[in-house]
């Protein structure tokens, strides 16, 4: 390939960019290129894990979506969470995270243990108490993450609980 390749933030079209006298198109009207050196870690965070984000309203005017990366250190746990009335898919990029949610539908909650290897897909639906952790001791889990709303919500919990239906 001839061309270089675009600037973080520069957009699809190298002519985009700001120039002296000139303004930048507005964020909803082209692509945007964010590279991987560029993740966003000002995010809504989880205790033993670090997100980061690629695309969200702030970073790139998204309105409906939050996309980014979650890793996991060798032999972590995150805070147990949920992503308000966010749905989030996850996409596993390196290592076997575990994903654990509670189970209620039986007469006695069940802790479930959903092991992954890269290339698997989990789809968490909204206000789902769950964590990750990573059993590998020498290795971080990454995973990439979608969400349905523009920023990434987290609700740190004390622990997995069901949530009653109304959601309180």
């Amino acid at each position: 390939m001839s061309e270089p390749s675009t600037t973080p933030g520069e957009g699809f079209h190298p002519h985009l960019h700001d120039a002296a006298g000139r303004v930048a198109a507005p964020l909803r009207t082209r692509l945007h290129h964010v590279r991987s050196d560029s993740l966003d870690g000002d995010t809504a965070q989880s205790g033993g894990m670090r997100r980061f984000a690629a695309v969200s309203g702030k970073n790139v005017g998204s309105e409906k979506l939050w996309m980014g990366q979650t890793h996991v250190a060798p032999a972590t746990s995150s805070s147990d969470h949920h992503h308000g009335e966010s749905e989030t898919a996850i996409y596993v990029v390196s290592g076997h995270p575990e994903f654990v949610f509670l189970d209620d539908s039986g007469t006695e909650p069940e802790e479930v243990r959903l092991r992954t290897s890269p290339g698997d897909y989990i789809f968490v639906p909204p206000f789902v108490p769950h964590r990750e952790e990573n059993p590998d001791p020498d290795g971080e889990a990454v995973v990439v993450i979608a969400r349905s709303t523009q920023e990434a919500i987290v609700v740190n919990l004390p622990h997995l609980y069901a949530l009653p239906a109304d959601g309180t």
